[in-house]
């Protein structure tokens, strides 16, 4: 099987995350921070050197680094965190559903009011304008993927933040499909939270995920509990990252991620980037020319998409598409990508779309024979339209 799915988890990982997830098990066993004897003490050592190596990726403190069980986790903390019972939020057209089940559930359960700024695919400026056009009186933050999952298109994410330092506004990112892919540093870019998955381009174990904060940046919680601190006290502690970081923590995820971190910290800033955006290149310019297919992004420029190409074949349901690659070898996702939002404004809510997401593990042979696959699905694609 061919593995073409890693806008939803990077498969394979790199042997080092391997062997990271077996020395979790088999030498860190310990509950981190909760313990005074060595085993809690060597493991408590390892997750802060995460800490560290996760902090200096992203441009942040430790301290600010929270580790979450995925990037939908971190959301919701910091979209949650953020609104308390009022105010309004502005996201964007290409969200997914991690973003905007959260506002949702914000706006019914606590009369929070949100509003949707349209993405123009073709014009970055346009997009800043749009989110502009949406600030009220009682705007609070802006909440937006750094890429979409759908199309790849990437925002205006540093505009967007100048934006958010004029207006005095709340910055949140879905970075889960940027992450490990696109450098970011959140204090560049003016990133109160960053929310990541640690189990896509940064190649840790699934179950991870990672919410920073910025220094200025105070959240309400929305989870309590023990945390190996101030036990005697009934209140959260009100220091980080103990004030939103609960419970035992995915020790063997967050190892894992620590290796990914190093996998990537070996190669070329953005080689990562650039090999997998050559590769998806490859497959829109070929797709470009293909009767019957149809592309969901009308460009493909560096710089502006995420390593991914979505499309569909003639009338053929998507699913339907990608359970045919399936049976030949191939791994890719059809569907609605749970980003719903995102598929209404791209006009592809009658058959979703199939994804193609390479990584660095991929290559030229096998992204030929998927689109020789691709070929001849054209021809079911006319019988069955």
């Amino acid at each position: 099987m061919i593995y073409f799915d890693n806008a939803a988890t990077s498969f394979p990982k790199p042997q080092s995350v391997q062997v990271a997830a077996s020395d979790a098990v088999r030498i860190y066993g310990g509950n981190p921070g909760r313990s005074g004897h060595r085993i809690s003490m060597r493991v408590s050592e390892k997750v802060f050197g995460v800490r560290e190596k996760v902090a200096a990726f992203f441009g942040a403190q430790p301290e600010n680094v929270i580790f979450t069980l995925n990037c939908t986790m971190a959301l919701n903390m910091a979209i949650k965190g953020i609104m308390g019972h009022s105010g309004h939020i502005i996201t964007s057209s290409l969200e997914h559903n991690s973003v905007v089940r959260p506002l949702e559930a914000l706006h019914k359960r606590a009369g929070v009011s949100y509003s949707v700024a349209e993405v123009d695919e073709m014009d970055p400026d346009k997009t800043l304008q749009n989110f502009r056009n949406n600030i009220r009186p009682d705007t609070k933050a802006i909440v937006c993927t750094y890429a979409s999952n759908v199309s790849g298109t990437i925002l205006p994410i540093r505009q967007i933040g100048e934006l958010c330092r004029e207006k005095g506004l709340f910055f949140v990112v879905d970075a889960a499909q940027a992450a490990g892919v696109i450098p970011i540093n959140v204090k560049e870019l003016g990133i109160h939270c960053l929310c990541a998955a640690g189990h896509k381009g940064l190649y840790g174990a699934a179950g991870t995920g990672l919410l920073i904060v910025a220094d200025e940046a105070r959240l309400d919680t929305i989870i309590e509990g023990g945390t190996g601190s101030n036990s005697l006290e009934l209140d959260q502690p009100d220091f980080l990252p103990d004030r939103l970081e609960s419970g035992t923590i995915n020790t063997v995820g967050v190892l894992t991620l620590g290796a990914g971190l190093d996998f990537l910290n070996h190669q070329h800033p953005g080689a990562a980037y650039r090999y997998e955006m050559a590769l998806c290149r490859h497959v829109y310019d070929e797709m470009q020319v293909m009767e019957n297919v149809e592309l969901v992004a009308k460009t493909f420029r560096m710089g502006e998409k995420a390593p991914l190409v979505s499309f569909n074949i003639h009338e053929v349901d998507s699913n339907q598409v990608a359970a045919y690659l399936n049976e030949k070898g191939f791994a890719l996702r059809g569907g609605f990508h749970c980003a719903g939002l995102a598929h209404q404004y791209l006009g592809t809510l009658k058959q979703g779309a199939v994804r193609f997401s390479p990584s660095v593990f991929n290559n030229a042979k096998q992204v030929n024979l998927f689109l020789g696959e691709v070929k001849k699905i054209q021809k079911i694609g006319l019988s069955r339209g």
